[in-house]
């Protein structure tokens, strides 16, 4: 019993043959545009997200002692990194590799929408408790 492997669309994941990269010109032409465009934004994402997350870091610390102030802290990078990936939906290459490029960027599209959605809750809970 022989089992066929199939090949994948780079881009939109559809079957394809085994000697092709991408199903179409039109995935071709967005995969390129994709890669330029994360060319472009990698150095000031990585840093985006490193302030971001260190933030989030110290504002958790800074809860416990002060609500008000720790919750900001965590509220405005959790703001920020939710336009940030709902603007430039930059997947890492494990998760395109995995999904391919339209699919990994719908999933961090969705993960910038639910931080967006987190620090809107966490910016409210900090005004209300002052």
């Amino acid at each position: 019993m022989k089992v066929k492997i199939l090949k994948k669309c780079e881009y939109c994941a559809k079957e394809i043959s085994y000697h092709d990269i991408y199903c179409c010109d039109d995935c071709q032409n967005k995969a390129n545009d994709f890669y330029d465009m994360r060319e472009k934004i990698t150095t000031i994402m990585s840093i985006i997200n490193s302030i971001s997350v260190m933030s989030i870091g110290i504002g958790l610390f800074v809860f416990s002692f002060y609500k008000e102030t720790g919750a900001f802290m965590v509220a405005i990078p959790l703001v920020i990194l939710g336009f940030l990936y709902i603007l430039f939906p930059v997947p890492a290459d494990v998760m395109i590799e995995k999904n391919k490029i339209q699919k990994a960027q719908r999933i961090t599209g969705f993960i910038g929408l639910v931080m967006l959605i987190l620090g809107i809750i966490a910016t409210v809970f900090a005004i209300f408790t002052i």
